[in-house]
């Protein structure tokens, strides 16, 4: 087995197929890396519609981007996974052990292939594994490195934009009227019930925040499919005046771009709250089944929720059949706390580097 201690890989491919926030908060193990080493290239293998996560990283060279809809067959797959092992990598970093990273790992033929513990029959796929520490999924993800000598200190998401995406957000925002750092970015959507908290108390919440600062409104997030979820938050809301729900699907970095221009970022626990950090927005997130775990680690960054016995579960579907973690957090509760936050917050003092 490799001493870790004199290792010195010369190129590096880390494993991290989806989803999108999770490709994004790999970016702090990424910038760990190479710290640790320098000289190294640092390669990513991931799915297609994670790539503009990574776009313009400087601590990256290539990203290999999966993309299934152009490889016809499971040969033409092999053929691309060999033609990624081809770059003889030394390291392979597998934060998630799915049957195409283990692909990619065994064929690599790297002499140092590294990943959580693995289950008994993929544990000649690998040479070293390390126990996540729970916690942050930032902190889980870059303890597996441990044996590398890397330790996690607060690193967070990162994605960099270019000023060219900067002065695009700024000229898209003042078509809406929105001046930086005078509008809350809203993300109301999630594809799990047990996850959204219900449109008509978003409704409330920005009619709350609205009368008590007429000066903030806010600028409705949302992806491909997720229309009709923002529009019935917009249906509920009694002041839509103080609401801008844009016609069209903005993309990946064109909202974080957005986001990196807002006073706040409020919104269910989903993907939009991971890049508010990344791009050092303020975050409040309603929680309904899941837990604090996701929170970046930082007093800008916060959480609220309805204590319950039962949560938080991490189900996608409500044993009780009620959602009361998500019925019974009050929009008054949250309308009160979203204020404070946002008092506490001058814009003069965010987004500095």
């Amino acid at each position: 087995m490799t001493d870790l201690r004199s290792f010195r890989p010369e190129r590096i491919l880390v494993c991290q197929l989806r989803q999108i926030g999770d490709v994004l908060l790999t970016t702090p193990s990424i910038r760990l890396l190479h710290e640790r080493y320098p000289n190294a290239a640092i390669d990513v293998f991931t799915e297609k519609k994670c790539v503009p996560v990574l776009e313009n990283n400087p601590h990256i060279r290539r990203v290999w981007a999966l993309d299934r809809k152009a490889l016809p067959n499971f040969l033409a797959e092999l053929r691309y996974y060999a033609r990624i092992a081809r770059e003889n990598y030394d390291l392979v970093v597998d934060f998630q052990q799915l049957p195409r990273c283990r692909f990619v790992t065994l064929l690599s033929r790297a002499k140092v292939r590294l990943t959580y513990p693995p289950p008994w029959y993929n544990r000649l796929l690998y040479t070293h594994w390390a126990k996540p520490k729970p916690g942050y999924s930032g902190t889980f993800r870059a303890s597996i490195l441990a044996p590398l000598g890397i330790t996690w200190s607060g690193q967070a998401p990162e994605l960099f934009l270019t000023e060219d995406e900067k002065r695009w957000a700024a000229d898209y925002l003042d078509g809406f009227g929105l001046a930086p750092g005078a509008f809350i970015t809203l993300d109301p959507t999630h594809r799990r019930t047990t996850r959204l908290w219900p449109a008509r108390h978003y409704g409330a919440l920005i009619e709350r925040v609205h009368a008590a600062r007429p000066d903030l409104r806010f600028f409705i997030l949302y992806g491909p499919g997720e229309e009709a979820m923002a529009r019935d938050v917009l249906d509920q809301c009694p002041v839509p005046g103080a609401c801008v729900l844009p016609d069209k699907v903005i993309g990946l970095r064109q909202m974080a771009a957005v986001q990196s221009l807002a006073r706040m970022h409020v919104g269910n626990c989903s993907g939009p709250r991971h890049f508010a950090v990344s791009v050092n927005t303020p975050t409040l997130t309603i929680l309904g089944a899941t837990g604090g775990a996701w929170r970046f680690p930082s007093d800008t960054h916060t959480d609220i929720f309805e204590d319950l016995p039962c949560r938080p579960c991490n189900e996608n579907f409500c044993s009780r059949k009620d959602h009361a973690c998500l019925e019974n957090l009050s929009p008054e509760r949250v309308a009160s706390r979203l204020l404070e936050l946002i008092a506490s917050y001058e814009p003069s003092l965010l987004h500095t580097d």
